[in-house]
């Protein structure tokens, strides 16, 4: 049975400005009026950058894959909760690897949720292929994504360095965020021509 996706969409942005908000609370003011006060804090806030950027990137990319998608399912309905639940486990990590100025258990807790928020997204993506069918927009535009499976791939490499450097595995997740920052044109491109467009 098919349902309309404005609910999805909905849902999914609601919880991701929730996460969003979580993390910042999580950066506390010191109580001096010094430069030097804000010194303790630069990795909690780097660990904060970078965790923002990776939820921005979830978000936009969410925001393109259901805007070129007909209906969901019940199989979509679950693993878009899939995806929604490893990203709230984000603001946890994120919170652990900053306070601990990026120990090794802390990091690849953080490259665990990132790991598996990755492969839960790419889950995401073949349930909504799927659903619409092999000759759907959706299935057209994306096929084989091969960005997603190299990122959990870089997600593992990270982790396994964590015992050589913690730094270089935070490093690595940096190039990850870097490669999807820029959303992903595959879907832009497509829908430049109108006779590709479909019903938002």
């Amino acid at each position: 049975m098919a349902f309309g996706k404005s609910r999805v969409e909905a849902f999914s942005d609601g919880v991701i400005a929730i996460i969003i908000t979580i993390m910042v609370l999580e950066l506390k003011v010191p109580h001096d009026d010094t430069l030097e006060s804000l010194k303790p804090l630069l990795p909690v806030f780097m660990s904060y950058i970078l965790s923002f950027i990776y939820v921005g990137i979830y978000w936009n990319n969410h925001h393109h894959m259901m805007h070129i998608v007909r209906s969901v399912n019940g199989t979509v309905l679950w693993a878009n909760l899939h995806m929604l639940f490893w990203l709230s486990l984000i603001p946890f990590v994120t919170s652990w690897m900053g306070e601990n100025h990026f120990t090794q258990i802390p990091v690849i807790c953080y490259g665990a949720v990132l790991a598996m928020t990755g492969f839960s997204y790419d889950i995401l993506q073949k349930t909504l292929i799927k659903h619409n069918g092999e000759q759907s927009l959706i299935a057209n535009v994306l096929g084989h994504d091969w960005k997603s499976i190299g990122s959990v791939f870089i997600y593992i490499l990270a982790i396994g360095l964590s015992w050589v450097s913690s730094t270089l595995s935070f490093a690595l997740y940096c190039v990850v965020a870097a490669i999807w920052f820029i959303p992903d044109k595959r879907i832009e491109n497509k829908l430049k021509d109108d006779s590709l467009k479909i019903e938002e």
